[in-house]
């Protein structure tokens, strides 16, 4: 190989380097102009979605101490996962007649997957008494 080619293929190559670099250089620019331009939004996003998360939680908590509550607040106990509250209605009278799963909700949320199921085996009447008994003592 002559010196003129070696020559050729050392600049060929700074070359391309050189349009490497100036794309790193002009990529990176322009992703962080983009990235800066979008975080003011991502960041409201995620405020509000956050601010939706804890007001649904304390409607949750407060929801059976409310006005428009259809149940008495001492016959609901608060199960979290995967229903909200158990109404056992009667419990005051020292008799229970009905036995209410209720799931609160707010806003525009609707049921996961796990919370239908719940409800749908309760609709479909796929729901059971058991009696655990555990070791006599001695």
């Amino acid at each position: 190989m002559d010196t003129a080619t070696a020559l050729l293929i050392v600049v060929v190559a700074l070359i391309a380097l050189a349009t490497l670099w100036a794309g790193y250089i002009v990529g990176k620019r322009v992703a962080k102009a983009r990235f800066q331009r979008e975080i003011p939004a991502v960041r409201d996003e995620a405020v509000k979605r956050s601010r939706a998360v804890l007001s649904g939680q304390l409607t949750e908590q407060l929801a059976p101490y409310l006005p428009e509550f259809p149940w008495n607040p001492t016959e609901v106990r608060f199960i979290g996962k995967p229903i909200d509250f158990i109404v056992f209605r009667g419990m005051d009278e020292k008799r229970i007649d009905e036995v209410v799963f209720v799931e609160v909700k707010t806003g525009e949320s609707r049921l996961n997957p796990v919370e239908r199921s719940l409800r749908d085996a309760i609709q479909e009447k796929r729901v059971s008494w058991a009696e655990w008994r555990g070791p006599k003592a001695e």
